[in-house]
């Protein structure tokens, strides 16, 4: 079919002149309507007469290549339609009628075709030579149909994943205002309302598909031969679209990028908007460089994983399959392009990572993908370029926000797991100390340590111990240089590290062979500074911050499994105390890295040590997902490595583990069998002992390792069902005839001979009986077996009558006791006793009695109390005529001497306090004389046990004993720490069970433990104060604190407070009074402050007003000098930092004033929520002060004055710092007294004098430091005289010259202030305050830097801008920067706060 016969169904005869020249005269931007009858039948063509048209215009192009006329080829088409009355007006106005009709968001599918094919038929007429001079082209229709696809395909998935999208990936932290819906946007929810009524089938897609396959193909075949050079604009909607492209459909297979002339050999839409890209770099749409940055702009956002529209901030895409792989292929593009173009495309690929880098979003899945981005990007660049960017990076790695900080660490670690670059590659010397990795390493990534941000610090101490698991052994070097100044490394040939031609420390060259050790000496890491880096590690294991705890534990890790660091026990119980962190995350995280650091080094017996000193504790752990994790451990270390045992077989490694560890337990680490038993008691109910189990198990009750056997046999047996009695009856004989049987051992078979006593006859057991007090009445066992003895006597002799157990105890247990009472009193009756005194031998009968009393206290006498008191004492004649009871007045040591050693003495007590156990009239006997030892004893042994007494029968004798325990509590203030601990650790154990309460001086004497000059003692009280005894009574420190006041200055004369009777010994020994004790009660009051809530802090202030202000104000206390400490301390409290309400002191962002990106946030609400509180926590607090403490001060003030006290300048002091938030309404607060109002306001303006003054000094003394190296000296750049810019369209990015001043304080890794920075930087000639924006000076610019001129603008961030997101009208407003000269500074410079090189607002182009 000829032209003019598929151009017959446009109806272009019938349409009207007018008609079309109105539509020309509304440039395509709105839909003209047509005569009714016209738009009907227009409206009902269907896709074959396009399609017919479309082919026509396809074979004339293809025909008019081979035609031999030129001029006469060209025009064609033109001349057919001119000889046949086809106005080419008329025809472009009649296909916009149905791109434009195409474009509304109701219509149908039958328009949305014909609207995909007139705009195909539009840009194939555009194609045709001569378009132009026929007035074919119009700019607006062009984009207008290269942009139908938007339009056309159904926008439903896109809602959906608009709704589902993440959030904006740049914020500014601040709310915006809800902007009022007008007519228009009413109508266009309507509209929306309509079109998702609107229901396509997937053969209606697929028709749709096809159309918008065409229309792209038509574009490709457009850009063949169309140059965009003189439409930019054009250039920049294609570009756009084709980045849209890439995410319309999956690709089957790999993408390709070879040029393809025919653009029906590509299938998919991604594959031809590749093609479309490349296309638009071509020299006929324009300069090369730009057209490559307008393609990476786009490519940008794809990389990214963000969707970019025309304006606004972008939004992060979900990152599912599709996005990743569009993402990957986009990466695969731009390294194409970067191999095609090479010298042009790299400086753009320097552009284009630096954006990647700038725009990241804190997202730890974006980071991930973003860094792995930009390795692969790196990976095609020579290694001058690679050093740029990497001197680029360092740089953004001292970045003001915490999100580029944070990243640049992600990218470092990506760049190490590339092969290390060479030396030699690198032509510029400065640039070549930034090649190796450890410049990375140690100049980027463990600068990080330092961080002020904890997620920056975890993140890099997370990635420092991922550095010992690379391939590169140079890396590994690096991190060993960190941690020890000297260092044995292997390295593998050709990884070698020579030193830069910059640097000052000369440096060895590593040339060795493969796998070849040789001695390392690092030039620049001193042992000083080795044991800097650990201890600073160390410290950041026991960081408040729990992420920063949880990194430093896996570095440490990483550090001990490598043998950087020695494996010796202070850093092996750092990392096993985290294992009782107070986070359950880090707890978690301590167990898993001390499973891996025993599955590392198993046979070193040290790290054995520290993983059951780690993991057993976590049993009875609070949470039970720790305990879960720790049974775990023990359940895979210990009992699943109990295999059967033959003398045939070697062990494993991992069952030599198993035996090991059981060793351990039953040697050096026997505390640990409580939290053992513990384990056992919860394996038992989940069945773990099956009889293969206790068959393995009895099989090593025999081999070398038996012990440990015994030690599992013990806890097992409780709940075994069956057990072989026969064997374990065979091994009692062993050890009964053994002459050598080890303690522990013997412990744990004794158990087991306990725990089956029910299941034995009566035979076995009245042999098992005869043995045992055979045994015992030898006393010739330890402590411990006559102990474990007992108890299995008991359990033999147990039944359930409880009358015939008594009987069966009386018989066995008295015969011990009279046996015991008669050794005693030959010692003790015996004028020579005490001189052939075996001391082992009577301490053993002492045990052994208290032990046997327990179960028998009806066979125990007062002689045999007399006998044990007699230990303690010397009154023999008292003894032998038994008349009367001994004085109770009066302490045990203050008798007559006697000669017994002082172990036996203070065994003595313990056996004493097991008699008052059992009869209440000796507890009543013996207390006061226990007190009264306490008071005056001297020996440490016997007042530590009698402090152990005391408290065990406070649990059976509350009443009793409830009277002694300040007598108990005094000892917190003992001469000796051993006796301080145990008070301390029994009197929390009895305020845990309730069987004491916080009554009299005991809160305050607790608090005196907090500043025990023993460091582990006061850390100690700490742990139970808050960890044990906060928890059930939350209100304790709130209670106290004001009474604290008193009680440590030793003040007496308020009505209410410090009224508890004390003894004046007592006073002397816990009193804090006087200046040299005025640290420990600052101390005292900060530790309580610290852990008020907000609510007790706004309490405890206004009850101060109340309780202590009132009373002096109203004088009801006296101003003497000991009332006048009292209010000066007062105001000194009131005044500390701890004493402000959290919710108004912490800053937006957090305690660490980062500002916090809406990613970051679990929720914007929150954020509102927090704002909102806290304001009305101030007007609280505001109206508060005003109401009950402006009058009050007012009136001390006036009081101070009149007595002229010293004391004023304290008054003076906690106005300055109360009123530091209020610093304009000082008149307002203080209206009733004026004077007092402006002290404030002066006290207020000298003190920011002196603050600014300081901040000054501390600059210049921190900025005159030159002894700071600064890496390597790779990063000084020589200076850049800057002229001023002429705007142009790019510029070659390069890395920021700071001054080298800043370098050196950035390297320090001090936290100083922004503002201080700022404050140095004015020095410079170019500064950010100078940068502005220069409106209409020109028209239609893209970029932020001169073109041609080789200058560093980095707006303080080191980061070229990429190309614009809009074009810019005729009359429209520029968008590039100048920099002007400090003397042409504006009178009133702008503050800029530069976001991202993209923040700038543009207004948008007129179409």
């Amino acid at each position: 079919m000829d032209l003019i016969s598929a151009l017959q169904f446009l109806k272009l005869n019938e349409i009207p002149e007018g008609w079309v020249d109105a539509v020309w005269e509304l440039e395509f931007t709105e839909m003209k309507a047509l005569d009714d009858t016209i738009d009907q039948e227009l409206t009902a063509t269907r896709e074959k007469p396009f399609k017919t048209l479309i082919q026509c215009l396809l074979t004339h192009a293809t025909e008019q290549p081979h035609s031999t006329v030129s001029d006469g080829a060209s025009q064609n088409i033109w001349v057919t339609l001119q000889e046949n009355g086809v106005s080419v007006k008329s025809l472009v106005a009649v296909l916009s009628f149905f791109v434009l009709r195409a474009k509304n968001k109701v219509a149908n599918v039958q328009q949305r075709l014909s609207g995909l094919y007139a705009a195909s038929l539009y840009l194939l007429l555009l194609r045709v030579p001569g378009s132009i001079a026929n007035k074919v082209f119009h700019e607006v229709l062009l984009d207008t149909c290269s942009d139908m696809t938007s339009h056309c395909w159904p926008q439903d998935s896109g809602k959906k994943r608009k709704k589902d999208g993440l959030k904006s990936s740049q914020t500014e932290g601040k709310r915006s205002k809800p902007q009022r819906k007008d007519t228009a946007e009413m109508e266009m929810d309507e509209d929306e309302d309509e079109e998702e009524e609107l229901h396509f089938s997937g053969q209606d897609l697929m028709k749709i598909r096809e159309a918008v396959s065409l229309l792209i193909q038509s574009l490709l075949r457009l850009l063949q031969t169309f140059p965009l050079k003189d439409i930019p604009q054009s250039s920049r909607n294609c570009s756009q679209i084709f980045s849209k492209l890439l995410y319309f459909e999956p690709v089957i297979g790999n993408l390709t990028f070879a040029v393809q002339q025919d653009v029906t050999q590509l299938r998919s839409l991604p594959e031809m908007a590749v093609y479309g890209l490349k296309l638009l770099c071509s020299p006929k749409h324009g300069d090369q460089k730009e057209s490559l940055q307008r393609v990476f702009h786009r490519l940008l956002y794809v990389i990214l994983m963000m969707n970019k529209g025309n304006r606004g901030k972008p939004s992060l895409l979900a990152p599912n399959q599709a996005t990743l792989t569009t993402r990957n292929h986009a990466i695969q593009f731009v390294c194409h392009l970067v191999e095609e173009f090479k010298e042009l495309a790299l400086p753009l690929l320097q552009i284009l990572l630096q954006h990647i880098c700038f725009q990241m979003v804190e997202k730890s899945e974006f980071r991930s993908h973003g860094a792995q981005a930009v390795g692969m990007l790196v990976s095609h660049m020579e290694s001058t370029d690679y050093a740029c960017f990497v001197k680029w990076l360092f740089n953004f790695s001292r970045h003001s926000k915490m999100v580029h900080r944070l990243f640049s660490v992600d990218v470092v670690m990506v760049l190490l797991e590339q092969q290390e670059r060479r030396l030699q590659k690198c032509q510029d010397a400065e640039l070549a100390g930034f090649l190796p990795h450890k410049f990375l390493i140690q100049n980027l990534l463990f600068a990080r340590r330092m961080d002020e941000s904890p997620t920056v610090q975890g993140h890099a101490l997370s990635c420092l111990a991922q550095c010992l698991e690379l391939p590169s052994l140079n890396a590994t070097r690096a991190v060993h240089n960190l941690f020890c100044a000297t260092g044995t490394q292997t390295v593998l040939e050709g990884e070698f590290t020579e030193g830069t031609p910059s640097s000052q420390n000369s440096q060895k060259t590593y040339r060795t062979l493969p796998f070849r050790t040789v001695e390392i000496s690092s030039a620049d890491s001193s042992g000083y500074d080795a044991k800097e880096n650990l201890a600073l590690l160390l410290r950041r294991v026991k960081d408040s911050k729990t992420n920063v705890r949880k990194a430093a534990l896996q570095a440490l890790v990483g550090l001990l499994k490598h043998g950087v660091i020695p494996l010796n026990w202070e850093n092996l119980e750092t990392l096993s105390e985290r294992c009782r962190d107070p986070a359950v995350s880090v707890k978690k995280k301590a167990l898993q890295c001390m499973g891996e650091l025993l599955a590392t080094k198993p046979e070193c017996s040290v790290v054995q040590k520290a993983w059951l000193q780690g993991v057993f504790p976590a049993v009875v752990d609070s949470e039970n997902s720790v305990q879960d994790k720790a049974l775990e451990a023990l359940d895979q270390v210990l009992l699943g490595q109990v295999k059967p045992y033959s003398t045939n077989r070697h062990l494993d490694a991992s069952e030599r583990l198993t035996w090991d560890l059981l060793a351990l337990l039953c040697h050096e680490c026997q505390n640990l069998s409580r939290y053992f038993s513990r384990a056992f008691t919860i394996w038992s109910k989940q069945g773990k002992f099956t009889p293969s189990f206790i068959t393995n198990l009895m099989s090593h009750t025999e081999a070398d390792h038996a012990a440990g056997a015994w030690l599992l046999l013990s806890k097992v047996v409780t709940s075994s069902p069956r057990l072989p009695y026969g064997k374990i009856l065979d091994a009692w004989d062993i050890m009964v005839s053994s002459k050598d049987v080890n303690v522990t051992t013997c412990c744990h078979i004794l158990s087991v001979m306990g725990d089956i006593a029910a299941h034995l006859n009566e035979d076995t057991k009245e042999r098992i009986v005869a043995d045992l007090t055979s045994w015992l009445k030898a006393f010739t066992l330890s402590l411990k077996v006559i102990s474990a003895a007992v108890q299995t006597l008991y359990q033999l002799g147990h039944s359930e009558d409880i009358k015939q157990t008594q009987a069966f105890l009386n018989q066995h247990c008295g015969e011990l006791v009279s046996i015991c009472e008669a050794y005693l009193a030959d010692i003790i009756l015996s004028e020579n006793g005490a001189q052939s005194l075996n001391e082992e031998l009577m301490i053993k009968h002492l045990h052994t009695l208290g032990v046997v009393s327990l179960h028998c206290p009806a066979k125990v006498g007062k002689k045999t109390v007399l006998l044990v008191e007699s230990v303690l004492t010397a009154h023999s004649d008292k003894l032998a005529e038994c008349q009367e009871e001994l004085p109770v007045s009066l302490p045990l040591s203050q008798f007559k001497e006697n000669s017994l050693p002082s172990r036996v003495k203070a065994h003595g007590v313990i056996t004493l306090g097991k008699l008052c156990l059992q009869h209440e009239e000796l507890v009543q006997k013996y207390l006061p004389v226990f007190a009264r030892e306490l008071e005056v004893g001297t020996e440490v042994a016997v007042r530590n046990n009698i402090v152990v007494i005391m408290c065990d029968l406070c649990v059976r004798y509350t009443n009793i004993v409830d009277h002694y325990i300040p007598n108990i509590s005094a000892c917190l203030r003992d001469d000796e720490a051993v006796i301080r601990e145990q008070t301390l650790i029994m009197l929390t154990n009895l305020l845990q069970e309730e069987f004491v309460k916080w009554k009299g001086s005991l809160f305050f004497r607790f608090m005196v433990a907090l500043v025990d000059p023993v460091p582990a003692i006061a850390s100690l009280c700490e742990y139970c104060l808050l960890h044990l005894l906060l928890k059930k009574n939350p209100e304790m420190l709130s209670q106290h604190f004001i009474e604290c006041i008193f009680h440590f200055n030793s003040y007496s004369k308020h009505k209410s407070y410090n009224k508890f009777p004390q003894s004046e010994r007592e006073k002397i020994s816990f009193s804090l009074k006087g200046a040299e004790n005025r640290e420990k009660r600052f101390r005292i009051y900060r530790f309580l402050l610290e852990h008020f809530t907000d609510a007790q802090r706004f309490n405890i202030t206004n009850k101060i007003n109340q309780t202590v202000l009132a009373c002096f104000a109203d004088e009801e206390l006296p101003l003497d000098a000991n009332g006048a400490e009292i209010l000066s301390e007062t105001f000194n409290i009131l005044s500390l930092k701890e004493m402000k309400l959290q919710a108004i002191s912490t800053p937006a962002g957090g305690a660490t004033g980062e500002e916090p990106d809406e990613e970051n946030m679990a929720s914007v609400a929150k954020a509102v929520l927090e704002a909102a509180k806290k304001k009305v926590v101030s007007q609280v607090q505001k109206k508060t002060f005003i109401e009950n403490t402006v009058p009050l001060i007012i009136s001390l003030k006036s009081l101070l004055e009149q007595k002229r006290s010293p004391i004023l300048r304290d008054l003076m002091t906690y106005l300055q710092v109360t009123m530091q938030d209020y610093r304009n309404e000082v008149k307002e607060f203080f209206s009733g007294d004026e004077q007092l109002a402006a002290e404030v306001e002066f006290a207020l303006k000298m003190a920011e004098k002196e603050r600014e003054m300081q901040e000054q000094m501390d600059n210049c003394s921190l900025t005159g430091d030159t002894n700071m190296a600064i890496a390597q000296d790779a990063v000084q750049d020589s200076s850049v005289k800057l002229k001023p810019l002429l705007p142009f369209n790019f510029a070659t990015p390069q890395p920021p010259c700071p001054n080298p001043k800043l370098a050196r304080l950035a390297l320090s890794d001090r936290c100083v202030s922004r503002s201080r920075q700022e404050e140095h930087a004015q020095s410079k000639s170019m500064t950010l305050e100078q940068t502005v924006i220069l409106k209409g000076s020109v028209n239609d610019r893209a970029f932020s830097t001169p073109k041609g001129v080789n200058v560093n603008l980095t707006f303080n961030e080191g980061l070229s801008a990429i190309f614009s997101d809009q074009g810019t009208g005729l009359s429209g407003e520029s968008s590039v920067l100048h920099v002007r000269r400090n003397e042409h500074q504006a009178s009133a410079r702008r503050q800029w706060n530069v976001q991202s090189p993209l923040r700038q607002k543009r207004r948008p182009s007129r179409v």
